[in-house]
């Protein structure tokens, strides 16, 4: 399988909460729900049509535990995001947690990079990975993306937790689709594509 990563961002990188104010609070974050007012009818085509291709979901804890504690509620079978949630194996890599109840769902013993590496030999579609910080930011690190897919909306917060932190291994990306919404949401994909290249604006002296 392919892993795919899926997250909203502000323009300063924060992917912190961005679905409610009490979706995560920690660090003293204060702006949860910000990407709630860019919602749009183009936004939800694209997270529809990423759905479609997922054979399986890899979450983080608190993701898990947010999406276990609203999507199961969603029971009408024509809603193509509650569908697959629902039905489709589920990963969650967590040292806390001592069991997941959500249909189709198992913790990931031992060392996450490894158990990633492994489901990723294993057939199907995509792995998808939503949200999940701290998980996202170690796949990152691995080299185990096979594609960002990232949604910039219209905002900067100056705080709150990054997808890309500092210290994280330098890499180019390769853009190879784009879209804006009505609201202003620029909806991205990339690829990784290798070690970082620079250059120089300097003129060349005579």
């Amino acid at each position: 399988m392919r892993l795919t990563l899926h997250t909203f961002l502000t323009l300063d990188g924060v992917m912190q909460a961005p679905g409610g104010p009490e979706e995560d609070r920690s660090g003293g974050f204060r702006f949860g729900g910000w990407s709630v007012p860019y919602g749009a009818e183009e936004s939800g085509a694209a997270i529809t049509g990423w759905f479609e291709q997922a054979s399986a979901f890899l979450l983080g804890r608190k993701t898990y535990q947010i999406f276990a504690g609203y999507w199961p509620r969603v029971t009408d079978p024509g809603n193509p995001i509650a569908s697959k949630l629902n039905a489709l194996p589920k990963y969650v890599a967590s040292a806390t947690l001592g069991s997941v109840d959500w249909n189709n769902s198992q913790l990931l013993g031992g060392d996450v990079v490894t158990e990633v590496g492994r489901l990723k030999e294993r057939p199907g579609d995509e792995l998808q990975v939503h949200g999940s910080g701290e998980l996202a930011q170690a796949l990152i690190e691995a080299d185990l993306v096979d594609e960002y897919r990232l949604m910039f909306m219209p905002v900067h917060l100056g705080s709150g937790r990054t997808l890309f932190r500092d210290g994280l291994t330098a890499a180019a990306l390769r853009l190879t689709g784009s879209s804006v919404t009505r609201t202003g949401v620029i909806i991205a994909s990339y690829v990784p594509d290798g070690p970082v290249r620079t250059g120089s604006y300097d003129l060349d002296e005579a």
